[in-house]
């Protein structure tokens, strides 16, 4: 399946969601929204880890040389990285709830 198709096909459950209030009467209806919007986090958190593993790689050899303000930088962006992988395992953690629950 494209992407296209996928787009498409997820804008037409979305109305056909809004449209009969399924979410609110079908449990099934509830964790598998709630997996789909679980997944899409994960994959953009995943994203941005990778964005900033590579910032880091690039911050670090300026660091080797004794830049302060890279070691700063990379500091941040370390910190900024661990938070995602906390929050990843949470959803991760979400994600497998709503799967035992289907």
């Amino acid at each position: 399946m494209t992407d296209m198709e996928k787009k498409v096909l997820m804008r037409i459950c979305t109305k056909i969601v809004a449209e009969t209030e399924l979410y609110v009467t079908d449990p099934e209806m509830q964790n598998l929204i709630d997996w789909v919007c679980v997944s899409g986090q994960i994959k953009k958190n995943n994203n941005r880890i990778r964005e900033l593993t590579g910032e880091y790689k690039q911050i670090e050899s300026g660091c080797r040389e004794g830049v302060r303000e890279k070691l700063e930088r990379m500091k941040e962006v370390c910190r900024e990285r661990d938070n995602l992988f906390e929050q990843q395992n949470d959803l991760k953690e979400r994600q497998r709830r709503i799967e035992k629950a289907m």
